[in-house]
Order: structure tokens, then sequence, then C-alpha cells
């Protein structure tokens, strides 16, 4: 009888999931779809920020992102150069 009851109550929770599921799956899309768009216009509207701010610059104006000696400093916490020759 135990065995009976067990199917039942995994047939009545299978059915009960695939109805809820149904009635809630539109509104939980409809909530990740809205979640989705927010980010993309929050990402499209600070890269069209960075556009007009460098639109701004004039012409034959030169802008530097980096500090000068950046690119020395990470080549020396790379390490020791190794040059390898293929042996035949």
């Amino acid at each position: 009888m135990g065995l009976l009851k067990t199917i039942f109550f995994i047939v009545l929770f299978y059915y009960g999931f695939k109805f809820l599921a149904r009635l809630f799956a539109p509104y939980l899309m409809k909530k990740a779809a809205e979640t989705i768009q927010k980010k993309a216009e929050q990402q499209f509207g600070g890269q069209q920020k960075q556009q007009q701010q460098k639109s701004s610059v004039k012409e034959g104006e030169t802008i530097i992102d980096k500090k000068p000696g950046s690119q020395q400093e990470s080549k020396k916490s790379v390490g020791e150069y190794v040059d390898f020759e293929e042996i035949d």
C-alpha cells in the first residue's frame, strides 16, 4: 500500500508542477525579458556616453588613457623571457 501512495504523490506532484509552471511561466519570462532589456539599455547608454565624450575632443587633439610607465611595470612582473628552439 505504501508503494501505491508514493507513486500517487509523485504523479500528483508532477502534474501539479506542470500546471503551476504553465500559469507562472509567462509572468517569469516577462520579468526576465524586462531585466535583460534594462541591462542592455544601461550598457548602451554607457557606451553612448563614452562616444559623446570622445566626439567632444577636437580634431588633432591626443588623449592618453594610461600612465606612461605602466607597460614597463607589467613586463617586470611577468618574469624572465626564455627563447626555445626546436630540435630536429
